[in-house]
């Protein structure tokens, strides 16, 4: 298990950021390795980004050293998708399988975690979000099928996309920690269109289903200093509650969005306006 940390900036340190200094700070890469288990601390909420690609072995974590406590969800919860094969994921002698866009809810206090794919040649992508927590609640399995979703966009504005949710109070209850994905619609491009800030909760998009040769172009920043950056198949970008956070891709993807902050209202957001955006 390798576990790195990212400190995080404000809206006026960006200004004078180049392109390799935005990527070092708000981009995360490389989370899905074969047969390695890989964790991304930020500052940002101090929420975890993990990921995790088991081929031959189970692959395990739950000790607690990293982040001054007995366990790794001693004060903690999880949200655990799988974006790729079917697997199986055990905590503390209970085993859950997953299919392809299950997602499990691991609540504050399991101990050992264990991450399996059903078949090697076709890996499970098991990808997590991880922050503190005040309440017990328990593990839970979400299928795609129990999620919650949402139509969104229009196709006439490319935008035209299914939200999920998963772990929200009208689904899967948790203390802060909000999970859900989109799949966007044949022919549309955009995800949250139009824009909005949401200053009372951070999130963190891990973009997939990119084919090798296309990318997303992910906008963030204020609206009136807008950055971007251009990212891969399995890459994860950190949004701080003073950014906006939005993209268009080059061909079909995906995305899983994590949140957490001040409350779980996920209409509480600030749109901006297009016209508005620089």
């Amino acid at each position: 298990m390798t576990m790195r940390h990212l400190y995080g900036a404000g809206p006026g340190d960006i200004a004078v950021y180049d392109t390799d200094r935005l990527r070092a700070e708000f981009l995360v890469e490389g989370l899905f390795q074969p047969g390695e288990l890989n964790f991304v601390y930020t500052h940002v909420d101090r929420m975890i980004l993990g990921g995790a690609c088991p081929i031959d072995a189970r692959l395990g974590f739950g000790d607690g050293r990293e982040l001054g406590t007995a366990h790794f969800l001693s004060a903690r919860e999880m949200g655990i998708a799988n974006l790729g094969g079917p697997g199986s994921i055990t905590i503390d002698g209970q085993n859950w399988r997953l299919a392809n866009r299950d997602v499990l809810y691991a609540g504050r206090g399991g101990q050992k975690i264990t991450l399996a794919s059903d078949d090697p040649n076709n890996p499970a992508w098991f990808y997590m979000n991880s922050v503190p927590a005040g309440a017990d609640f328990p593990h839970r399995l979400i299928t795609q099928a129990e999620a919650k979703p949402l139509e969104l966009g229009e196709e006439r504005r490319a935008n035209r996309r299914t939200l999920r949710m998963y772990i929200h109070p009208e689904v899967s209850p948790s203390c802060l920690l909000l999970m859900g994905i989109t799949d966007l619609a044949p022919g549309s491009i955009w995800n949250t269109m139009p824009p909005h800030l949401h200053e009372r909760r951070m999130e963190a998009y891990l973009y997939f289903d990119l084919a090798a040769e296309d990318r997303v172009v992910h906008l963030m920043g204020r609206p009136q200093q807008t950055r971007h950056l251009i990212v891969a198949n399995g890459d994860a970008v950190l949004s701080p509650a003073w950014s906006i956070h939005m993209g268009a891709g080059t061909g079909p993807y995906a995305f899983v969005w994590g949140m957490t902050g001040e409350n779980q209202a996920y209409d509480d957001v600030d749109p901006v306006p297009v016209a508005g955006l620089k």
